[in-house]
C-alpha cells in the first residue's frame, strides 16, 4: 500500500492491541486507528474515516491478489465500517463505537443515497464472518469488494475526500 509506514512496538503491546480490537469486534487497524483519530473535530475525523477506508480497500484488494481470502476479506469489512463512521461524523458529528451504531447509520446511508447500501452492507458483514469463520472464496470476496468499492466512493465524495 502507498502512503503507509510501518510502526514496531512491544509484542506484549500489540497483543494488548489486538486483544481489545476483538473484543469490540473490529479489525487491528481500525482499533488502532479509532484511537488515533478520537480526539479530532468531526469533519477532519471524517476526512480521516474516508481516506483509511479508501486505503483498507488497496488493501483488500492487494491482500485478494496475494491470495489471502481472509485478510482480504477483513480488510473489506473494515473499509465498509469506517465509510460509515465518516458519513456519522460528517453528518452528525457522531463518533461510532458499537456494530449497532454502525448499523443504525448504514440504515440512514440507505435513505439518504439508495437502497443499494443495504447490499453493501451485507457483503461487508459477510466479508467480516468469513475473516472469522473462513468459509468464503476468492470469487465472494472480489464479488463483495465491488459492492464495498461503491460505498467508500460514495461516502469519500460527500465528506470531500
Amino acid at each position: 500500500m502507498k502512503d503507509s509506514i510501518v510502526i514496531r512496538i512491544p509484542r506484549r503491546v500489540a497483543e494488548r492491541l489486538e486483544q481489545e480490537a476483538r473484543k469490540l469486534g473490529v479489525s487491528l487497524e481500525g482499533y488502532v486507528l479509532e484511537l488515533a483519530l478520537r480526539d479530532l473535530d468531526p469533519p477532519e475525523r471524517a476526512k480521516e474515516y474516508a481516506e483509511a477506508a479508501r486505503d483498507l480497500l488497496e488493501q483488500a484488494q492487494e491482500e485478494l491478489a496475494r491470495g489471502d481470502v481472509r485478510q482480504a476479506a477483513e480488510k473489506a469489512w473494515g473499509a465498509a465500517a469506517l465509510a460509515v463512521k465518516a458519513y456519522a461524523a460528517w453528518r452528525d458529528g457522531k463518533r461510532l463505537t458499537s456494530h449497532k451504531e454502525l448499523w443504525e447509520y448504514k440504515r440512514l446511508l440507505q435513505e439518504e443515497l439508495g437502497e443499494w447500501i443495504s447490499d453493501a452492507w451485507a457483503q461487508a458483514n459477510a466479508m467480516h464472518v468469513c475473516f472469522y469463520e473462513d468459509w468464503c472464496s476468492k470469487e465472494d470476496v472480489r464479488d463483495a469488494l465491488k459492492r464495498i468499492e461503491r460505498l467508500v466512493k460514495e461516502v469519500g465524495k460527500k465528506v470531500a475526500v
